[in-house]
């Protein structure tokens, strides 16, 4: 008998952001009533990497920037599961973008919750690719993951969350773990998730964070608009919040449908030599 590992406190310092995503994850799934060990977190590296350890579910810590990777290779292995990569801003829009951007493309049913404080909290404080102009030096533009997740003509979900509003994030981790369970494809969710020692935003974010669907002409299916909307929002000071994009058909356009089909996968095939034999002896021919 194999004994999993049992979930420990939170490292993370009292106040963190991250604790929101925790919350509302673990909320979610409960309401999906989701078998825990149907549930497989991918942690990437920094604070919020460590999450995978606070839950008892299958969890793997993946390699700095690397998380989407193999989150997209456990889905293949076994489609049946439900797969959630979970990482900062940090790992993901910095050694990770490579990943980022393919991961809209492939379209594997999984869920990205890129936590970010726009700062790398875990090395103490330094800017992040989302940090601000003047935070701690930095003289760059942040980086906008949500328009460029706009910009990937795919039919992904992407969503923004605050850590500040729980009920919220709670509703789009459900809507984003029923779409990748319907295998309809990836979906992305940004959470705003304040580092309280090194840039605690919550009041700031708190004050500027704006709903998108409050705001006239807002239709998710609608990727022009919305990038338009995104566009004005920020122009005007404020931070969009809410479900960015929600694809039209309801169909199962996710990667391991398209090339698996129904079959299990590699992880539950059988693999016996007997039943096997054909496949191989076809696959040995083809070779000579």
């Amino acid at each position: 008998m194999v004994e999993s590992a049992k979930p420990v406190p939170p490292i993370w310092c009292p106040g963190c952001g991250d604790f929101g995503v925790l919350a509302a994850l673990k909320k979610a799934a409960l309401e999906m009533k989701l078998p825990p060990h149907e549930l497989v977190l991918v942690g990437g590296i920094g604070c919020s990497g460590s999450i995978h350890n606070f839950l008892e579910v299958n969890g793997i810590h993946a390699l700095h920037g690397r998380l989407l990777a193999q989150a997209v290779g456990v889905k293949l292995a076994n489609p049946g599961l439900t797969v959630v990569a979970a990482g900062g801003d940090g790992d993901g829009y910095a050694i990770g973008m490579g990943h980022f951007i393919h991961a809209f493309k492939k379209n594997a049913s999984i869920i990205y919750i890129a936590m970010n404080n726009e700062t790398y909290g875990l090395t103490k404080g330094q800017p992040s690719p989302t940090s601000q102009i003047g935070f701690e030096g930095n003289i760059e533009r942040p980086f906008d993951a949500i328009l460029t997740a706009l910009s990937i003509p795919a039919p992904n979900l992407i969503a923004r969350t605050f850590s500040g509003d729980p009920k919220a994030m709670i509703a789009v981790l459900g809507e984003a773990l029923r779409y990748t369970r319907e295998g309809r494809g990836f979906a992305f969710i940004e959470d705003l998730s304040p580092c309280v020692t090194y840039n605690d935003t919550y009041k700031l974010w708190r004050e500027k964070v704006l709903d998108v669907s409050k705001v006239d002409g807002y239709d998710p299916t609608d990727r022009k608009a919305m990038f338009r909307i995104c566009l004005e929002t920020m122009d005007s000071g404020r931070i969009p919040i809410g479900v960015m994009h929600r694809p039209k058909q309801a169909a199962r356009e996710g990667l391991e449908t398209k090339l698996l089909g129904e079959a299990v996968g590699p992880a539950r095939c059988a693999l016996e030599l007997e039943p096997n034999l054909p496949a191989y002896q076809k696959l040995l021919a083809s070779l000579a």
